[in-house]
């Protein structure tokens, strides 16, 4: 696996620019809405975004030395306690992804990271770029079930695809 520098700045704009525009609609939706379980793996919006934002912190105090998040999984769908403070703290941490990945040379892509894990229990080592991958990944994937959840309470999200991403993201 090879990725760049590049990639890791385009994928923390598309990152900051879908999240923008979710945190445009959830900020006017009613609590219950954003609450409601739709069965999806965290259940309703907000907790599948907090589970994000959640993961997200994770990742980059494993790879770039952020905040660790302090809470495991199971804690991670409270991370926030209103979608206002979500909106907030998901503000800044897209800021602190696009300022890491503007950051990065190649070299900061190779080798491992070494990082604790509380699902694998202990001290693990992995490869950088498969991990990097892995984040964007995962945040697309739960973006999409939050995409899901929108459309079923009859708001249109805005779209996704790449292709339509401003320029500067």
């Amino acid at each position: 696996m090879h990725i760049t520098p590049e990639y890791c700045r385009m994928m923390a704009r598309y990152n900051r620019w879908q999240n923008t525009g979710l945190r445009k609609i959830t900020e006017t939706m009613e609590p219950e809405a954003l609450d409601r379980d739709h069965g999806a793996f965290f259940g309703s919006i907000r907790a599948t975004l907090n589970h994000l934002l959640w993961a997200d912190r994770l990742w980059m105090h494993r790879i770039a030395g952020m905040t660790d998040p302090g809470l495991g999984i199971a804690q991670s769908i409270e991370s926030t306690g209103s979608i206002a403070e979500w909106a907030t703290e998901r503000f800044r941490l897209d800021g602190r992804i696009v300022v890491w990945a503007d950051d990065l040379r190649a070299v900061d892509l190779a080798g491992e990271v070494r990082f604790t894990s509380r699902s694998l229990g202990g001290e693990v080592s992995r490869p950088i770029q498969p991990l990097i991958v892995h984040i964007f990944n995962h945040q697309t994937h739960h973006r999409g079930q939050v995409h899901a959840m929108l459309t079923a309470e009859g708001i249109s999200p805005p779209p996704t695809d790449l292709l339509y991403m401003p320029a500067g993201g």
